[in-house]
């Protein structure tokens, strides 16, 4: 059976009242729409960033309120009307004021899915969603991957990029520390295009299991754990971290001693114009250079020195 969609055009302060009166007694869902977009009259409610909005909706809003069906609509708007019929004499609206209409089902899961395609990393490497049939043609390399609540779908820059830097690099027989793993994408990867081993660490508990799930299902084993896991306690060939600018910053002691002699350190998640300041902050451990850029963002990529 179809839900029902009830809308009513009000003033700004009854608007507030009656959609917190919706709610409390029994709405699927409330909103508050501008009734004058896309005209005119339209008046954009956020300013600048970082500025409070003086009012929290625009001066005349739709209300639009979800049932399971008008009879439960009706009968909700009812007892709102009851409510202000006790303290005026004349109310702001009358049933009449209310439209409703059916919201037709859909299938929100196939409608969602259909929003991602595979993702061409390179030639060579493609992420999938598991609803897509893989091409295998080649020495394609496909990743299955959905989005989830973990980050890191290969649609990012910074996460393309650290993949492109692992598709451009020979890794048959090396193992691959990824450090700040996420949905565990760029480890898993690594083990597509030949590494022997990839270990995930990540202080988010839900990316330790996001990263165990998405290995399972692309076929591969890739231990994960929290920074205190075990098995990263030691030097790796390649190291890789996605993560911001200020973390990576922080954690550029522990990175770069984590990659042994003559090994390989990528970083991501570094906007182009922090660039100099990440590689200045890095030189005291290792030298770092902007390896690729892309939208604004940069991978950056050192070897440690033998001696060092």
């Amino acid at each position: 059976m179809n839900l029902v969609q009830a809308t009513l055009t009000l003033p700004f302060d009854l608007a507030d009242q009656v959609s917190d009166a919706l709610m409390e007694l029994g709405a699927l869902a409330v909103s508050l729409e501008d009734a004058n977009a896309n005209s005119e009259d339209e008046q954009p409610l956020f300013g600048e960033p970082g500025m409070e909005p003086e009012q929290a909706a625009w001066g005349t809003n739709h209300v639009v309120a979800l049932f399971r069906n008008r009879a439960e609509g009706e009968q909700v708007f009812g007892e709102i009307l009851s409510l202000y019929a006790e303290d005026a004499a004349d109310t702001a609206f009358t049933m009449a004021d209310i439209e409703f209409s059916e919201v037709p089902q859909e299938d929100w899961v196939r409608l969602t899915q259909s929003q991602f395609d595979p993702i061409e990393i390179t030639e060579r490497l493609w992420i999938v969603p598991s609803w897509h049939t893989p091409e295998n043609t080649g020495n394609r390399v496909n990743l299955v991957l959905d989005p989830g609540l973990a980050f890191g779908t290969g649609s990012h820059p910074t996460t393309a990029l650290c993949l492109r830097w692992l598709c451009q690099h020979t890794l048959n027989g090396q193992a691959v520390l990824d450090y700040g793993c996420g949905s565990g994408i760029l480890g898993i990867a690594a083990l597509k295009l030949g590494a022997s081993q990839a270990i995930g660490v990540d202080i988010d508990p839900q990316a330790v299991e996001s990263t165990a799930y998405n290995a399972q299902n692309n076929g591969v084993s890739m231990p994960c754990g929290l920074p205190d896991f075990e098995q990263a306690k030691r030097t790796f060939p390649v190291v890789v971290a996605n993560i911001l600018s200020n973390p990576l910053k922080v954690l550029a002691p522990s990175l770069c001693g984590h990659v042994q002699p003559g090994g390989h350190l990528v970083l991501s998640g570094v906007l182009a114009r922090q660039a100099d300041e990440v590689i200045a902050h890095y030189a005291q451990w290792m030298p770092m250079q902007v390896w690729a850029e892309r939208d604004g963002w940069v991978c950056l990529h050192g070897t440690k020195p033998s001696t060092h």
